[in-house]
């Protein structure tokens, strides 16, 4: 990590914020300690941006997961896949086609429509365009809606990756402690 963590948040609204990742995902998280607490407006930017995900999309949990984590995948974010597998832990979305990511095009374990979703998803991010092909795939499977979600998705994805990797930001651990508290659930 390039810069040290912020150990005292330095805002109310930070402190609160700390509480609430601590109750919820187990820990405040390094982002937050790092980046967060030096440019606090970047809370109210990471709210609105977790709201939305959370519960402003029509796309199902899974698919929205699947985006998200194989963008990061593709960007080598870990903190990112991490945090996705963890918030999926928390949404009760089986973590087997997370794994099975690498593999999406020719694992049994996807079907038609998240192969379609991920084949768009994948694109984008390698050159910010799709063809025209992968778009009627895409709009095969999906509403006009969710097609333009699984954009937001890969460009906000693409927005955390490229706060977390110039600063080395690596994996919290948050997948593993929703693990534990799954298993003493």
């Amino acid at each position: 990590m390039r810069l040290a963590p912020v150990d005292r948040p330095p805002t109310l609204k930070a402190r609160v914020a700390a509480w609430m990742m601590k109750r919820q995902l187990g820990k405040v998280i390094t982002p937050a300690r790092v980046i967060y607490d030096r440019v606090p407006r970047m809370y109210d930017v990471a709210y609105a941006l977790v709201k939305l995900q959370q519960r402003g999309m029509a796309l199902d949990p899974t698919t929205r997961f699947l985006v998200t984590s194989w963008v990061a995948m593709q960007n080598h974010c870990s903190f990112c896949v991490d945090i996705a597998r963890a918030a999926a832990l928390m949404e009760r979305v089986d973590l087997d086609k997370l794994n099975a990511l690498p593999e999406w095009r020719s694992s049994s374990l996807f079907d038609e429509r998240e192969r379609a979703a991920l084949a768009f998803a994948d694109e984008a991010n390698r050159s910010l365009a799709v063809s025209d092909e992968t778009f009627e795939r895409a709009r095969q499977h999906f509403s006009e809606r969710e097609v333009t979600e699984i954009v937001i998705l890969g460009a906000v994805e693409n927005f955390y990756n490229r706060l977390n990797i110039p600063l080395e930001i690596e994996e919290d651990g948050l997948c593993a402690i929703q693990q534990r508290r799954r298993a003493h659930a």
